[in-house]
């Protein structure tokens, strides 16, 4: 018997390529697969290449601040509720899995009012608005630190990891080292500061080379239009905006990763067992989240920590030494994590809940 499945999620790439990771192993078991998001995200773009249908709605923002748009959100989102709960009654699936974000919130709720069963992924350690207005009708909820498990209702939690593309653990680094003309008889350090980069880390490293040229090789992924246009041609150094096919490549090649927190970037360094330097947004220009995931990250004993207020190019450099030098602690202590294996923990809760509709 066919068995179907609604994916949502969007806003950002975070909240959509989980979502991706599990398509491959939803397949495997024989589900169809629907994907509900915004009429023109993130998310509908990095689905197109997958061959899944694709059901737009009308989506607004939750703002705990004000904004004339607040005024006018409330009546989108009803919109995007009606849509997807529409939607939801012609596809008639079996479940909803949600991975956050605003688009998320009405699908959750159709299909709650639809007696659909619905699972939800939260990132982060303390749960997003989104999800938390998605909790209370929610099966379980998926999470990616033991500490949000106590801050969810009894019976709901499940620590699963976030899913991440199989294919990033098929690197090949020789291939990499080729693209960034390096050599293989010394280290490499990855720099990576998201999808949009981070000015503060981008400074700080380019400050710091003459002294981690001595001892490092270094792969920079910048950011858009974030290139140093003056540092082309350094030996040993090598500058991208983005990178989407190479990255596997070069996640294969890098020795220590630095890195922002954001909570599906240091899940993938924990999937590919990676040691981590983790320079978190800090607390005056987010909500805090990144701050708590790499807390989290180095109580577990996954990563170093910098906080942002307190970066240096000497510090810079004194902890992309030291995180080398103790790299192996950091593997021990993440291949022995509970959150490795997510996609089987979450699609093996999928057919749980499928199977006892």
């Amino acid at each position: 018997m066919t068995k179907r499945i609604v994916l949502t999620g969007g806003g950002t790439a975070g909240h959509v390529t989980p979502n991706i990771a599990l398509i491959p192993r939803l397949r495997e078991l024989d589900y169809e697969i629907y994907y509900i998001g915004s009429y023109e995200g993130i998310e509908k773009k990095l689905i197109e290449d997958f061959d899944i249908p694709y059901y737009g709605i009308a989506t607004g923002k939750f703002r705990r601040y004000f904004d004339p748009k607040n005024f006018t959100d409330p009546f989108r989102v009803m919109k995007g509720y009606s849509e997807a709960r529409k939607y939801l009654k012609d596809l008639e699936p079996d479940i909803v899995f949600s991975k956050g974000g605003f688009v998320s919130v009405p699908v959750v709720r159709a299909a709650s009012s639809l007696n659909i069963p619905c699972i939800i992924h939260e990132s982060d350690m303390t749960p997003g608005l989104a999800n938390k207005l998605c909790i209370p009708v929610a099966s379980k909820v998926c999470c990616n630190f033991p500490e949000t498990i106590q801050m969810l209702p009894e019976g709901k939690a499940v620590l699963t990891g976030s899913p991440i593309r199989e294919e990033l653990a098929r690197g090949n680094k020789i291939a990499a080292y080729d693209i960034c003309k390096f050599t293989s008889n010394k280290p490499v350090v990855m720099v990576i500061g998201g999808s949009l980069g981070a000015e503060a880390i981008n400074k700080t490293v380019r400050d710091a080379l003459p002294k981690l040229l001595q001892d490092f090789q270094v792969v920079h992924i910048c950011g858009k239009d974030k290139v140093d246009n003056l540092m082309l041609n350094i030996a040993g150094y090598k500058q991208f905006e983005y990178v989407k096919t190479e990255l596997k490549d070069i996640f294969a090649m890098a020795d220590v990763v630095v890195s922002r927190a954001g909570a599906n970037s240091i899940c993938e360094l924990l999937a590919l067992k990676k040691p981590n330097l983790l320079i978190p947004l800090s607390a005056h220009s987010s909500r805090g989240d990144q701050l708590s995931n790499a807390k989290s990250f180095e109580s577990q004993g996954f990563s170093l920590l910098i906080d942002e207020d307190y970066l240096t190019e000497n510090l810079l450099v004194e902890k992309v030494h030291e995180l080398y030098f103790t790299r192996q602690t950091y593997i021990d202590a993440m291949s022995k994590s509970n959150q490795l294996n997510s996609i089987r923990t979450i699609t093996d809760l999928i057919e749980d809940t499928t199977n006892g509709r």
